[in-house]
């Protein structure tokens, strides 16, 4: 049996990195005594597979991982959660059917919440006015140590300011992009300090029989319970990613996605590092 878990991680937890989080969890597991199958060979590892890379330094509600049972029966939220540290918790549970995609070829866009330093909040507005206005908006980005100049544009299906709080939806899969816009990207191509700014990734998405929809919905957000229940969005900013042409209303993200979590992070410190 194949289940998908999705969980969260915010507070201190933000600053280990992606490699940490899979560490966590394969000793959580263990904690919890869920029966993981193991790779074959002389070194086995768990099967435990992990969606797309979350910078150092962000937060986030949907994070995903997939895991191969040795049995029918998947772990309850509660057990797992039992098993993880402060700052972790998990969404939910669910089982995978033969042949799902995984994670890193199923996602097709993320929701992000940026929260950017207030000596940026009063021009964010208007740089983002000029964002979306633009055809095209070329940076340069670092690849495998070289030096690249990107049209970052197309990968902005959603960009909304409200004061110093920044809502975009990136999407992770386009023709010619060899990989995904980084937020820190976005921030800096807008005209404020990515090191000031404090990241969440609120959902990822990924396309169900013709729509969008959670790999997992969450168990406590009541309207984004059942499969595929969010459509595309006809506001999207130009880019099609071979999705079916819904013209359902999207929800509003300031009604429907979760506000930071509390606690107050100084915003030096919550911001990201360079390059992440």
């Amino acid at each position: 049996m194949r289940v998908r878990i999705r969980f969260s991680k915010q507070g201190k937890l933000r600053w280990i990195s992606h490699r940490d989080v899979a560490r966590v969890w394969e000793r959580a597991l263990r904690r919890a005594e869920v029966p993981v199958a193991y790779s074959a060979g002389f070194s086995p590892r768990p099967r435990v597979s992990f969606g797309l890379a979350l910078p150092t330094g962000a937060e986030s509600l949907a994070e995903y991982l997939d895991v191969d049972l040795e049995g029918q029966a998947a772990p309850s939220p509660s057990r797992l959660a039992a098993a993880l540290p402060s700052g972790m918790d998990v969404g939910g549970t669910a089982p995978l059917e033969p042949g799902d995609a995984s994670l890193q070829h199923a996602v097709v866009a993320c929701d992000w919440q940026i929260e950017v330093g207030e000596t940026g909040a009063d021009a964010l507005g208007p740089a983002v006015q000029r964002f979306l206005a633009s055809p095209s908006v070329v940076v340069t980005r670092e690849r495998k140590g070289h030096e690249v100049t990107d049209d970052i544009r197309p990968s902005v299906l959603e960009l909304r300011a409200d004061g110093p709080l920044l809502t975009c939806r990136l999407a992770t899969q386009l023709d010619g992009q060899p990989r995904g816009l980084r937020p820190a990207e976005l921030i800096t191509a807008l005209g404020s300090d990515p090191a000031a700014a404090r990241v969440l990734r609120t959902h990822q998405w990924i396309v169900r029989d013709g729509a969008w929809c959670e790999p997992v919905p969450a168990v406590d957000a009541p309207a984004r319970q059942g499969a595929c229940d969010i459509r595309r969005d006809p506001t999207l900013n130009g880019t099609d990613l071979g999705g079916p042409d819904v013209r359902e209303p999207h929800p509003d993200p300031a009604g429907s996605t979760p506000a930071f979590p509390a606690g107050g992070l100084h915003p030096v410190s919550a911001g990201i590092p360079p390059g992440g």
